[in-house]
C-alpha cells in the first residue's frame, strides 16, 4: 500500500487536500500531516513515505528545503510541491522531474498528478543533485521568500519583569511547553507564545530551525560538529552551552 505525507500549513487548504487524495488515490494512506516544514522533514526521516505532498511556502523550511535535505539524506521520496504562483511554478516545473499542485488543489489537476506519481514510480525520484538545481532555479523565480514584515522585536518575560528584546539579539527560541523561552547573551525570558508561531514571523534568512523545538539565529553560530549518529553540535559565540541539530535538519548546514 503506497504511502504518503502532506505538509501544508493553511487548515483549509490542508484538509482540502487530505480529503479529495482520500477520493482520487483511495488506497493511499497518509502516514503524517504536517504544518510546518520542520515537522515535515522529520515526518519524512521517521517514515521514509513514498510520496510526499509539500507546500512551498510554510513556517520554517519551505517545501524545497524539505525536499532538497531529504534527497541528500537519499531519501526514496516522491515530492509533488503545492504553490500558489502560477506561471512560475510552470516554467520551473518543466522537466517535469517533480510534479505541482496550483492552489486551490482541483480534482481533475490531482488525477492528472496521481496518474504521472504511478507512473514515475517504477523510475525512482530524483537524486540530490537534480534536486538542487531544481531548488536553485525556483529561487531564482519565485518571489522572495524573506518576509518584510519580520518581528523586529518581542516583548517576553523575566519574573514579574517584562523586557522589550530585540529580535537581532536573539541566540535562540527554546520551545518551553506551550510557550517559548528567548535566549540572549544576557540570559533567558519566557515569550507567551508557542514556537510554532514565531516560525512564520521570523525571517528565514537569519533564524534557521534545527530541531523540533529549537530555532537558532545564523549569526550566533561558531561551529557546528557532526557526531557518528548523524546529528550535529552547534557552539554559540555568546553562549557557553551547545544546542543539538536532529538528524534530518544537519542537511541544512552541509555547507557550512
Amino acid at each position: 500500500m503506497p504511502d504518503a505525507i502532506v505538509a501544508e500549513d493553511e487548515e483549509l487548504l490542508r484538509n482540502a487536500l487530505v480529503s479529495l487524495l482520500s477520493e482520487v488515490w483511495p488506497e493511499l494512506r497518509i502516514i503524517a500531516i504536517c504544518e510546518d516544514g520542520g515537522s515535515a522533514l522529520e515526518a519524512i526521516a521517521e517514515h521514509r513515505p513514498q510520496y510526499a505532498f509539500l507546500d512551498i511556502r510554510m513556517p520554517g523550511l519551505t517545501g524545497m528545503e524539505v525536499a532538497s535535505a531529504a534527497a541528500q539524506a537519499e531519501i526514496p521520496t516522491q515530492v509533488v510541491f503545492v504553490t500558489a504562483y502560477d506561471q512560475y511554478a510552470i516554467d520551473a516545473f518543466e522537466n517535469g522531474a517533480i510534479d505541482y499542485l496550483l492552489k486551490p488543489v482541483t480534482r481533475e489537476r490531482l488525477t492528472t498528478t496521481v496518474q504521472r506519481l504511478r507512473a514515475r514510480a517504477a523510475a525512482g525520484h530524483p537524486d540530490a543533485d537534480t534536486l538542487a538545481a531544481l531548488v536553485k532555479r525556483l529561487q531564482d523565480v519565485l518571489p522572495s521568500r524573506a518576509n518584510a514584515q519580520a518581528l523586529s522585536w518581542i516583548t517576553a518575560s523575566t519574573g514579574k519583569e517584562t523586557r522589550l528584546i530585540m529580535v537581532d539579539d536573539v541566540l535562540y527560541f527554546r520551545a518551553d511547553n506551550k510557550y517559548t523561552t528567548v535566549v540572549t547573551a544576557e540570559g533567558e525570558a519566557l515569550l507567551r507564545k508557542p514556537i510554532r508561531e514565531l516560525l512564520a514571523a521570523l525571517d528565514p534568512t537569519v533564524f534557521k530551525q534545527i530541531h523540533r523545538a529549537t530555532i537558532v539565529n545564523l549569526k550566533a553560530i561558531a561551529s557546528i560538529v557532526r557526531d557518528d549518529t548523524g546529528k550535529g553540535t552547534l557552539r554559540l559565540k555568546q553562549r557557553d552551552e551547545t544546542l543539538t541539530i536532529s538528524q534530518p535538519f544537519m542537511t541544512l548546514f552541509r555547507n557550512m
